[in-house]
C-alpha cells in the first residue's frame, strides 16, 4: 500500500500553508505518479532541488490526452473527459478520490457565494448533459440537489420554460444562480428582454462551434445588455482540475485557498513573469492530489499581487515554442 499523505487542504489559511502542502503534494506525486516523475527526470529535477513554488515544474496539460496520470496503485472512480471535437484527442482525468472533487467545488462556492442552499440554481447547459463524463455537469447536479429548490434543474434548450422560471423567481426576489455555457446564455439574451436584479448570472467558457469566439468584454456587455443585470460572473474550470475560479464580474478571477495561478514566460517555461505581465498560465491545484497538481495550462494571462488573475485567451501554435520541450 502507499502512504497517504496527510494534507487538509481545506483548512489552508496563509502562504506558509499554502506552500507547505505544495512541496508536500510535490514530494509525494514525484514518488507515487510515475507519469510526473519520468516528467521530472526528464527535466533532470530532483526532489530535494525543490524547495519553493518556483521550484517545481509545471506538467504540459496535453498529457491528460496522452498519458493515464494517476498512481498505478489507486482506482479511478470516475473518468472525467473534455468534450473535444470530432477528431480530436480529448482529456482524460482519473479522479481516484471522488470526495476530494465534491469537497472542492462545494467549499470553493460557498468561499466566494455562500451556502448553495440558498440559490435556486438554473442551469443552461444544453451541449453537454447527453454527454457522459463531464466533471461540469457533474458539479451543477450535485448543486440543484444541494439546493434543494423546486424550480431547480437543467433548461437545456427550453428558453421559453427557463424565462417563465426567472420572471418568477425575480417576481419573489428569489436567490438565483443562472449558470451557462456562453453561446447558451447568448441565445437567452439575444431572444428575450430580461431584467434580472436577484440573480447571479454566470458564464463558464465556451462556444463549442456553435458561435463565433469573441473577447470577453464583447460577450459580457452582451450578456449584461441582454439580461438586465449589472454584472456577469464567470467560472474558471476545466476537466483537468478538480477546483474553480471565479470572476464576480470584473473580468478577475480569484481562487479557493488551495488554488494558486502563476503566469509563465511564454519563451521560456521556466522563468515567471513579473506581477500583471502576460504569460502562459500555470495552476497548482491542491485538490489533484492523486494525478498532478501542477499543470502547464495553454491559457494566456496575468496575475496580479493579491494572487488573482485575468485569462486573456489561448495560445495559438506558434506560441507554443515554450512547451516543446516539455513532451517526452
Amino acid at each position: 500500500m502507499e502512504e497517504q499523505p496527510a494534507l487538509d487542504i481545506f483548512s489552508i489559511k496563509n502562504e506558509k500553508q499554502f506552500v507547505d502542502h505544495a512541496l508536500s503534494t510535490f514530494n509525494y506525486q514525484y514518488q507515487h505518479i510515475p507519469v510526473y516523475r519520468e516528467f521530472c527526470e526528464f527535466l533532470k529535477i530532483k526532489p530535494q532541488a525543490v524547495q519553493s513554488l518556483k521550484d517545481i515544474p509545471f506538467l504540459p496539460i496535453q498529457f491528460f490526452k496522452s498519458h493515464k496520470i494517476k498512481s498505478p496503485n489507486r482506482s479511478a472512480d470516475i473518468v472525467f473527459t473534455s468534450s473535444g471535437t470530432t477528431g480530436n484527442q480529448t482529456s482524460k482525468h482519473f479522479v481516484t478520490d471522488l470526495s476530494l472533487y465534491e469537497n472542492s467545488f462545494r467549499k470553493g462556492f460557498e468561499h466566494f457565494y455562500g451556502a448553495v442552499s440558498d440559490y435556486c440554481i438554473l442551469a443552461l447547459l444544453p451541449a453537454y448533459l447527453e454527454r457522459e463524463g463531464s466533471s461540469l455537469i457533474y458539479m451543477v447536479e450535485d448543486m440543484i440537489k444541494a439546493s434543494g429548490h423546486s424550480s431547480s434543474g437543467f433548461y437545456l434548450n427550453n428558453l421559453e420554460e427557463l424565462v417563465q422560471t426567472l420572471t418568477h423567481l425575480e417576481a419573489t426576489k428569489t436567490k438565483t444562480l443562472l449558470i451557462g455555457v456562453s453561446f447558451a446564455l447568448l441565445d437567452l439574451a439575444e431572444n428575450f428582454n430580461l431584467n434580472l436584479k436577484h440573480t447571479v448570472v454566470m458564464e463558464t467558457g465556451g462556444m463549442k462551434g456553435r458561435r463565433k469566439e469573441m473577447i470577453r468584454q464583447e460577450l459580457h456587455q452582451i450578456l449584461k445588455t441582454g439580461l438586465g443585470t449589472q454584472l456577469i460572473h464567470s467560472e474558471y474550470g476545466m476537466t483537468e482540475l478538480l477546483s474553480q475560479g471565479y470572476s464576480k464580474g470584473n473580468g478577475l478571477f480569484h481562487c479557493p485557498p488551495w488554488m494558486r495561478i502563476m503566469a509563465r514566460d511564454t519563451e521560456d517555461p521556466f522563468s515567471y513573469k513579473s506581477t500583471g505581465k502576460t504569460g502562459g498560465l500555470n495552476v497548482i491545484d491542491l485538490a489533484n492530489l492523486y494525478s498532478c497538481a501542477f499543470i502547464a495550462t495553454q491559457d494566456l494571462g496575468k496575475v496580479y499581487g493579491d494572487n488573482s488573475f485575468e485569462v486573456l485567451g489561448r495560445f495559438d501554435h506558434s506560441d507554443i515554442r515554450g512547451c516543446n520541450l516539455m513532451v517526452l
